[in-house]
């Protein structure tokens, strides 16, 4: 979805120009920066078109609009970039994203150096199993605070010194989030559920083929940009070639927090309850990250390379374990339409997980990865 909605904004845009239809424009969302929209977004479109960091954000643009006219646009657009609380500019990462979404990446022919001389790992069984038995108290325990309380629930130090900010987050904000862990699990709001499996595969360029069960019929392939420049990396190099002698392995996970999380979120908004909306709902995403965070770390148990994990689960968050694992929409692999190819794999409906027209998944408290076992694999962008 993130990537995908910055294509689809573009394109809206020009077609309003087509249309002659000049509303002012608020944008924002997780996978917009504001360099993107007043760069390149507010250049295509004849009307105002203003950067939105939240929807609190958003609510302010809508309340000038309502009291000041459109003409108030133009100035509120000039603000100063967002800025980290270290002083930095918040667009290295999202803008890597946006640009992977918008540009084309023809094949260059060339492959990166990543070693093909790796141990392949035997997996437990190969297919898809389910898993609908696990214990909340555990994923609690993988979520990523910082992305929580700062990212999703918008409580940021700012200007406050740093005994100011920690004293809200220990007598305010964290009582909040043991309440909410508890409503929960008692009233079974979050109801956790995996799906995931290995599969047989082989790289061919920059396409990775996956096999039937026999270890050598094409069953499906995916197809994957490659690095322009730098490395010429691409998420296909990871995985033995086709033609080496050796067949590698591929798991997929989809996990999912289920449909009761979005429809009591729906509740909450219907309701006008707009901080316990932000609360329970930036809870229940984060509460699938952390889903998919423990669940690649048992998958990394069963493949017996859990061995460099890092003892502190915050460590995790940065990648501290053997390999990587990429969702689909993301630099890597920025197709959403791949996902059909990943139902084809692991029928993600058994666990109640569906997808719309645009490829998106639903419920939104869902998310899926490639898991890569290669020891040198990482995050990395594609320019």
């Amino acid at each position: 979805m993130l990537v995908k909605s910055t294509a689809i904004m573009k394109e809206n845009l020009e077609l309003m120009n087509e249309r002659g239809l000049t509303p002012p424009v608020v944008l924002g969302g997780a996978a917009l920066t504001r360099r993107f929209v007043e760069n390149d977004l507010r250049s295509i479109y004849k009307g105002a078109v203003v950067y939105a960091s939240d929807a609190f954000d958003g609510l302010h643009f809508m309340e000038q609009l309502k009291t000041k006219g459109a003409a108030s646009f133009t100035s509120s657009a000039a603000a100063e970039p967002v800025i980290s609380e270290e002083g930095d500019e918040l667009l290295t990462g999202a803008e890597a994203k946006i640009a992977a979404a918008l540009k084309e990446h023809p094949d260059t022919g060339i492959r990166s150096n990543i070693s093909t001389d790796v141990a392949i790992p035997k997996p437990p069984f190969w297919g898809s199993k389910v898993v609908d038995t696990i214990s909340l108290e555990e994923i609690f325990d993988y979520i990523n605070e910082a992305a929580l309380i700062k990212g999703q629930w918008q409580v940021r130090k700012a200007k406050r010194s740093e005994e100011e900010y920690r004293k809200e987050v220990e007598e305010k904000v964290r009582p909040d989030l043991e309440r909410l862990k508890k409503q929960a699990i008692a009233e079974q709001l979050l109801q956790p559920k995996v799906v995931y499996g290995y599969f047989p595969c082989n790289s061919d360029g920059n396409d990775l083929i996956i096999y039937r069960d026999d270890m050598k019929t094409e069953r499906l392939r995916f197809t994957f940009p490659r690095q322009k420049d730098d490395r010429f990396l691409c998420l296909s190099d990871y995985f033995a070639p086709k033609g080496s002698g050796k067949i590698d392995v591929v798991p997929f996970h989809m996990v999912t927090m289920g449909q009761k999380a979005s429809e009591h979120s729906a509740k909450l908004y219907a309701a006008n309850d707009y901080k316990e909306y932000l609360y329970f709902h930036g809870l229940s995403v984060e509460t699938a990250e952390a889903l998919a965070e423990l669940w690649h770390k048992k998958i990394r148990e069963e493949l017996g390379i859990a061995g460099k994990d890092a003892k502190e689960i915050k460590r995790l968050f940065s990648q501290g374990y053997q390999g990587s694992r990429y969702s689909f929409g993301y630099p890597a692999c920025p197709d959403l339409e791949d996902h059909t190819k990943l139902f084809e794999l692991l029928h993600p409906e058994q666990i109640g997980v569906h997808l719309t027209e645009e490829f998106m998944l639903e419920p939104e408290q869902s998310t899926d990865a490639i898991i890569v076992h290669h020891p040198d694999a990482k995050y990395f962008t594609i320019k």
